[in-house]
Parts: structure tokens; sequence; C-alpha cells
């Protein structure tokens, strides 16, 4: 089992990034998603997919991140827009076995990447 994330960076506010998160050694997750953690702050959820495709985003990034996978490549990305000063975190991709209950919280969590950083100035 093993989660590798990529694709953080720094860039300046109104700027995109797409993380992905590369998967290995799952046959059936049920839950997958994106957190983030700023210095000082608790890890949140962001973005959490089930297995039937539909999403639920965190209220601060609705209508700028959409997370999305591709089964054929074990690959999961949030694609970020018009990124803000704010949103700079570390980014940790998340996969459950279980349902997605509730979306953004840590608890259906059982893997997690390793993490990689976005800053946004």
């Amino acid at each position: 089992v093993q989660l590798v994330e990529s694709g953080g960076g720094s860039v300046q506010a109104g700027a995109s990034l797409t993380p992905s998160c590369v998967y290995h050694g799952f046959s059936d997750s049920k839950c997958m998603g994106w957190f983030r953690q700023a210095p000082g702050r608790e890890r949140e959820g962001v973005a959490a997919i089930r297995s039937d495709g539909s999403s639920s985003y965190a209220d601060s990034v609705k209508g700028r991140f959409t997370a999305s996978k591709d089964n054929a490549k074990n690959t999961l990305y949030l694609q970020m827009n018009s990124l803000k000063p704010e949103d700079t975190a570390m980014y940790y991709c998340a996969i459950g076995l279980g349902l997605c209950i509730p979306p953004l919280a840590s608890s259906w969590v059982n893997y997690w990447g390793q993490g990689t950083q976005v800053t946004v100035s």
C-alpha cells in the first residue's frame, strides 16, 4: 500500500496548480480525497470523491478546486485554480476502505500520502 504525491509548488495568487497522487496496492477503495494542514492549524478536509464519482468540497474551495481520479492510471488529482495565500498548506491525499462519512472528516481515512507543499504569495 503506497500513496506518492507530487505537483505542489510556490506560485503567485491567482495561479493554478494540480497536485497528483499515485496509489498502489488497492483493489477497492470506497473513498478518496484531499486534506491540507497549514502551520499551527489542524488538518482539514478539502475534497472527497466517492466510489460513484460524486464529490464534496470544503466551502473555502468550492468553485476553485476540482478533485478527480483516473482509475486506469491509479492517480488522484486536485486541480486548484484562483489560488489564494490562505490556500498555503501541506496537502495530503487520502484513501479510505469504507464510505466517505462524513466526507470532509479524517475519520474515514485508512491511508495517507506523504504530503506536497503548496505555497501561495
